[in-house]
């Protein structure tokens, strides 16, 4: 049986990360902009574990557990910081974000 070359993953991973960061360069919407950083984050993932099974390490795979948390974490500060805008705003547009301009 054959298997998938690591080549097509790494392709895949490629066009996932670009459409992601064109999400985020492109959308003012934040919550949008949180699902195309995670989607920027699988594609990562996806490389790692390609590479792993290609060189038959674990190495990888640590990896990604690594990123799984930080992206939990990334999710969960995020998420609390668009609920406050959202509560004193009463928008999620990036642009009308100007806390913090002097």
């Amino acid at each position: 049986m054959d298997t998938i070359p690591t080549n097509y993953y790494l392709i895949l991973s490629a066009i996932i990360f670009v459409i992601g960061a064109l999400g985020v360069l492109v959308r003012r919407n934040a919550l949008i902009i949180f699902m195309c950083v995670e989607m920027m984050l699988n594609a990562v993932n996806l490389t790692f574990i390609a590479l792993a099974r290609q060189f038959g390490q674990l190495d990888g795979q640590i990896f990604v557990f690594m990123v799984m948390a930080v992206a939990a974490a990334e999710v969960a500060v995020g998420l609390a910081i668009v609920m406050a805008m959202v509560w004193h705003r009463d928008t999620t547009n990036v642009d009308e974000i100007d806390l913090l301009k002097g």
